[in-house]
């Protein structure tokens, strides 16, 4: 009995830190995780167990901090002309995904190493943000918020990235106006459904990730303008609301084609927030800080709040 008893807890026991539910209980977690000053942030990722990524505009660098301690270190080396703003990450291959910005460029980073995995030049068009970035089983997804379209990067089965992309037009309902057009996207977890956010416009799409034919989501009139960061947690889409200093909780139908925004997520400590990462029972969120002049002694920082 004793020993059954043992196996039936062992087996709870790697459950429960698989799914991060042990640590989502540490009530220990830092509110607030600080970034290096002057560090410019936009995106934030979480990796393999309790440990979040943030990148930086001023340079591509890359910081990892511990959620339990806030302790991190820059794991990515700046280079001069690389920018890093939406990220996402492969937990088969232990990759990081950047968004590379104005620059036209998306990259790939070890995150064990730090090395540059592959470098894609997506477009040299001087109007182009290259703002967000999803992976799936097959392939990573990358935003354009200055054109319509997406960029495709395949993934092999172990996480191998391959050495091309391919250029996906919107159309559709997609509409592409002055400002910043598609920027936050997610995908269901087996990569059928694309869903991507239009800041100018406050709405979001259900994306075709073969097509890139765009359905409007019905949202019963209410508006996600400022949309930024989008984070799909079964039907529930946080879409983080930089400028008015907000996530929005919306509650998505089955078919991902409408949806009800259920709740408003605040906190004293936002400070114009771009994106949003969830470990456990907890979000965090990068404070951008648009607007506030950037020197060296320039402070950053994530914060913690509960979903």
């Amino acid at each position: 009995m004793r020993r059954v008893f043992w196996i039936g807890m062992s087996a709870l026991l790697a459950l429960a830190i698989a799914s991060g539910g042990l640590y989502a209980r540490a009530d220990t977690f830092p509110a607030l995780i600080d970034l290096p000053n002057a560090w410019l942030p936009e995106g934030v990722v979480t990796g393999r167990g309790p440990v979040i990524y943030s990148g930086s505009r001023a340079n591509g660098a890359i910081y990892a901090a511990d959620l339990r301690t806030g302790e991190g270190s820059i794991i990515v080396q700046g280079t001069p002309g690389r920018v890093a703003v939406g990220l996402s990450f492969d937990q088969r291959s232990n990759y990081i995904f950047v968004a590379g910005g104005a620059t036209g460029s998306g990259y790939v980073y070890d995150a064990d190493t730090g090395a540059t995995v592959a470098t894609y030049q997506f477009t040299t068009s001087a109007t182009t943000f290259v703002n967000d970035v999803i992976v799936t089983r097959d392939a990573a997804y990358f935003t354009d918020s200055r054109q319509a379209q997406l960029y495709r990067v395949p993934i092999g089965p172990g996480g191998e990235v391959s050495n091309t992309f391919e250029t996906i037009p919107l159309s559709g309902d997609f509409q592409l106006v002055a400002g910043n057009n598609a920027n936050g996207i997610e995908a269901t977890p087996n990569g059928d459904t694309l869903i991507v956010v239009n800041s100018a416009l406050g709405v979001l799409y259900n994306v075709d990730p073969e097509t890139g034919v765009a359905t409007l989501i019905d949202l019963g009139g209410a508006s996600v303008s400022n949309g930024d960061g989008i984070l799909l947690q079964g039907t529930t889409l946080y879409v983080v609301r930089n400028r008015l200093n907000q996530i929005a909780v919306i509650e998505l139908s089955p078919d991902l084609l409408s949806g009800e925004v259920v709740d408003v997520i605040t906190n004293p400590n936002f400070d114009i927030p771009t994106t949003v990462a969830a470990f456990g029972s907890r979000l965090y969120a990068v404070n951008a800080r648009f607007g506030t002049p950037n020197t060296p002694e320039t402070t950053y920082n994530i914060v913690q709040v509960s979903r």
